[in-house]
């Protein structure tokens, strides 16, 4: 198998290390070679944090070029769109349709973009937009958004879903195993 190449990226807070973590678990139990690498310097007062997961038979280096990602995975939809160059023409972009304002914007010295969503679609025409959100909410925890997108990702990645639990049973605190199942699978069906 040829080496693939996923970007996650979102803010920070919102879980795409853990994300990151359990994708490149899920990867090695199904035989995978693997190389993770992140970028999460100011992920603590809300800055950009980006994950590069890169697998295959043999992977000899974690980063991940310009043109080079079969799939971004964008939790927050500014960050999705800030690395579009990254992805191949051919690629796919699973952008969570959500905003957490930059500290510019938070602050009153800048806007928000308009019409983010659209950009993404006129310039990658493999785009899916996933309320990641809402899908939160009915699993039972927002904060279960994460394990959302993450169900989208491993649907488009086509790895068994019992893989999935294992690793989430063994990383997520127990009490929390059953909201994270229902997101997961929430989010597994929405492809």
């Amino acid at each position: 198998m040829e080496t693939k190449s996923v970007m996650i990226c979102g803010v920070g807070g919102q879980g795409i290390l853990l994300a990151s973590d359990l994708l490149s678990q899920t990867l090695l139990e199904v035989g995978m070679d693997v190389k993770k690498s992140e970028v999460h310097g100011m992920s603590q007062r809300g800055g950009t944090v980006i994950s590069n997961v890169r697998f295959g038979e043999k992977v000899f280096s974690p980063l991940i070029g310009k043109g080079d990602a079969e799939i971004i995975l964008a939790f927050e939809k500014l960050e999705g769109l800030r690395q579009l160059e990254y992805l191949k023409k051919s690629g796919v972009v699973l952008v969570n349709d959500f905003v957490i304002k930059p500290l510019p914007v938070a602050c009153g010295l800048a806007e928000y973009p308009d019409g983010i969503i659209s950009v993404i679609k006129d310039t990658v025409p493999n785009t899916l937009v996933v309320d990641g959100f809402s899908l939160a909410k009915k699993a039972g925890n927002a904060r279960s958004m994460n394990i959302v997108l993450l169900g989208v990702l491993a649907k488009k990645l086509e790895i068994d879903k019992k893989n999935w639990y294992s690793v989430i049973e063994k990383r997520v605190p127990k009490k929390t195993w059953e909201i994270n199942k229902q997101a997961f699978d929430l989010g597994y069906e929405v492809i």
